[in-house]
C-alpha cells in the first residue's frame, strides 16, 4: 500500500519536472503531472534499462528512479508535443 502512495508521489514530481523542462507547466495540472511522471517512469525504465543498464522504480524512492521517471516523462512530452503540434518545444 505505502509503495503505492509512494509512486504517486513521486510520478507526481517527476511529472512536474518534466512539464517544467518541456514548457508546459502551464496547461498540465497535478493529476496529468502524477500521470506523466508514472508513465514516464516505465517509458525511462524500457530505455534505460536494455541499454544503459540502469533501472529504478518509483515504487522505492531513489534518486536513481526518480533520475529515469523524469527523463522518461520529458520523452513522453516530446512525442506527445510532436504529435499535438508538429514540432518538440
Amino acid at each position: 500500500m505505502i509503495g503505492w502512495i509512494i509512486a504517486l508521489v513521486v510520478g507526481g514530481v517527476a511529472g512536474w519536472l518534466a512539464s517544467m523542462v518541456m514548457n508546459r507547466n502551464a496547461s498540465m495540472g497535478i493529476f496529468w503531472n502524477i500521470v506523466v511522471g508514472c508513465i514516464g517512469s516505465l517509458i525511462g525504465n524500457a530505455i534505460a534499462g536494455p541499454l544503459l543498464g540502469i533501472t529504478g522504480s518509483v515504487q522505492e524512492f531513489s534518486l536513481t528512479g526518480l533520475i529515469v521517471a523524469v527523463i522518461g516523462a520529458v520523452v513522453l512530452l516530446g512525442v506527445v508535443n510532436l504529435i499535438q503540434r508538429g514540432k518538440v518545444r
